[in-house]
């Protein structure tokens, strides 16, 4: 049920301090040793000692840090919105089989690319050509989703008709793997790892347009997701347009989902516990409060797995997709033990 409005200024503003310090640590990590103070500098673009430094954080570290920001507050939105449309807990950004669809994307390119020649087969080692293909999986699926949405009237058929195309899609990737080689299996197998590294300013610029976009639209229904926690029966006494916030809820999750699986790759947990833990810490459900927090939590939380990624190494960073789950696991299972309750 959503609870009362209050003031939460103090709490976001230690939020915000935390983000900003996690941000300062995650650049400074890294194989090349760089002083406090020459990231800093070179982050104000300011006169560093070794001009190499200032490249590697402004082409390397710090795109990086911005794609961890991104897509844990973009999973975490979309996790908060899947939990409440359906209005289960264990639902998450990837229900709707979006992430699914791109991974079958990037299958077909690199499990099939030897069937479309040297051409493509180059194209498929390269960033643009994994997010083209996961892209083109997430709008096929999302497509797919949205006229059953059309077709179906009961939201959990929906959800189960997506969970339907995830099953789906998934044998189809495990029949293309039983007849790729090994080099094959093992460039996919690295796509699904999930990676924050390797993207372009202008990649960048691509992510956070579309983000940008997805969070516009979840911005005007966030009177009417209230009004979905209490059944969609309260929300049309309430006036609002179900049907319409439905649809405005699925394609915001799947813009997000999608361009975020698209040039980071599958990303676990991070959509289906930060809400939990973000509803434990400002004990609200309502989203004008909830749908900020989450955003900054989610931030926080990718920030410290990637950080936690470099450390074991300088020159080797951990897959993303196992230190979200092996570090948020328990945190979410100590979260709700300790509490005993989810709010809904």
């Amino acid at each position: 049920m959503v609870t009362a409005t209050k003031s939460y200024k103090s709490t976001f503003g230690i939020l915000l301090i935390i983000l900003l310090t996690i941000c300062l640590i995650n650049i400074s990590l890294g194989s090349v040793f760089i002083p406090f103070k020459q990231i800093i500098l070179s982050l104000i673009n300011g006169e560093v000692d070794k001009e190499s430094w200032k490249t590697i954080v402004l082409n390397y570290r710090l795109p990086k840090a911005i794609t961890a920001i991104i897509v844990g507050s973009g999973l975490s939105i979309s996790g908060l919105l899947m939990q409440t449309l359906f209005r289960n807990p264990l639902a998450g950004p990837f229900v709707l089989g979006i992430s699914s669809g791109a991974s079958l994307g990037v299958a077909i390119l690199i499990l099939g690319a030897s069937f479309f020649g040297a051409t493509l087969t180059s194209f498929a080692f390269s960033n643009w050509g994994l997010a083209i293909a996961a892209s083109l999986g997430s709008f096929l699926v999302l497509s797919a989703v949205m006229l059953a949405a059309v077709k179906v009237r009961n939201t959990m058929s929906i959800l189960i008709i997506g969970l339907m195309f995830g099953s789906l899609t998934s044998a189809i990737i495990s029949i293309l793997a039983y007849f790729s080689s090994a080099s094959q299996l093992q460039q996919y197998m690295f796509w699904s790892f999930g990676s924050l590294g390797n993207l372009s300013w202008l990649e960048i610029i691509v992510l956070a347009s579309i983000f940008i976009i997805g969070i516009l639209l979840v911005v005007f229904i966030i009177k009417p997701l209230n009004s979905l926690l209490l059944g969609e029966n309260y929300a049309v006494s309430m006036g609002v347009n179900v049907k319409s916030t439905r649809n405005i809820t699925l394609i915001a999750t799947s813009l997000l989902t999608g361009v975020i699986t698209a040039f980071s790759g599958p990303i676990a947990f991070i959509g289906l516990a930060v809400p939990h833990i973000t509803k434990l810490l400002f004990n609200t459900s309502n989203h004008k409060t909830l749908l900020p927090a989450v955003a900054i939590c989610g931030a926080i939380i990718m920030l410290i797995c990637d950080s936690i990624a470099q450390l074991p190494s300088s020159e080797f960073t951990l897959p993303i997709n196992a230190i979200t789950s092996l570090f948020g696991a328990p945190i979410i299972i100590w979260l709700l033990v300790r509490k005993r309750k989810v709010y809904y």
